[in-house]
């Protein structure tokens, strides 16, 4: 059913903004990205991502209960942020969601963060960045801050969310990194931040991010260890192949 998931808002959304994803997924790039940006910027609180289908769980900070799919805001920026791994079940209804919420929303853009698995990853001491976009207009854009993914496959919430965008003639860039499969990478998570700094124009700061790299991955292990579990439902092994066929 189209409400299984829904946005509440308790805050104040502004009225031209950009939308930004951060959820759990390959080296649970969008979810350390995220909180960095949240934390950077001093962002408030206004709202959660709900459903009566998700598991029945809370997460704390500083002592109190909170939801584990939360909205932070500033005068300009919109994140959302998942502190849990989403149920492959429950993919499809979580990505229309966040997209029709942001379209009811007029939102400007939408750019989601995540990781891209490469094999070889302990030997690249600067992940590179790629780029999907709902729109070749977009790609101007992206400048030189992260090269556009010509051929391939993405699966998961971002893929569903960038389809329906596409779409709805809504603007959509997603920021792959590439980053390990089943460990938290932060250092990916700094380079798709410095991306996001280019495109949009911010300053968020990442070097107390890479000092923070192993206290990090010690923090989430347990959040990439469910998540993983969630992407192997999704068929994520198969991402960024090229597909056999095309024109």
């Amino acid at each position: 059913m189209p409400d299984d998931v829904k946005v509440v808002e308790k805050g104040a959304i502004p009225k031209k903004f950009t939308l930004i994803n951060g959820l759990p997924d390959v080296g649970l790039v969008g979810l350390v990205a995220a909180s960095h940006i949240v934390s950077s910027l001093k962002m408030e609180e206004v709202g959660s991502v709900e459903s009566d289908l998700f598991p029945p769980m809370i997460v704390l900070h500083d002592g109190l209960p909170k939801s584990p799919i939360r909205l932070f805001a500033n005068q300009s920026l919109v994140v959302i942020m998942a502190e849990t791994a989403i149920p492959a079940l429950l993919t499809r209804s979580l990505a229309d969601a966040i997209v029709n919420w942001a379209a009811s929303r007029n939102v400007e853009l939408m750019i989601s963060i995540g990781g891209m698995a490469v094999q070889n990853r302990q030997d690249i001491d600067v992940p590179k960045v790629f780029a999907a976009v709902s729109d070749k207009a977009l790609e101007k854009k992206l400048g030189d801050a992260a090269e556009v993914l010509g051929e391939g496959y993405i699966v998961g919430a971002y893929a569903l969310m960038l389809r329906k965008c596409a779409e709805m003639d809504l603007p959509a860039i997603t920021l792959l990194t590439q980053s390990f499969y089943n460990y938290p990478d932060p250092e990916a998570a700094a380079a798709a931040l410095n991306a996001l700094n280019k495109i949009l124009g911010l300053k968020v700061e990442v070097s107390d991010l890479l000092q923070k790299g192993e206290e990090i991955r010690l923090r989430a292990k347990d959040v990439m260890k469910r998540t993983q579990a969630e992407m192997a439902k999704m068929g994520k092994s198969q991402e960024y192949e090229v597909p056999a066929l095309y024109g």
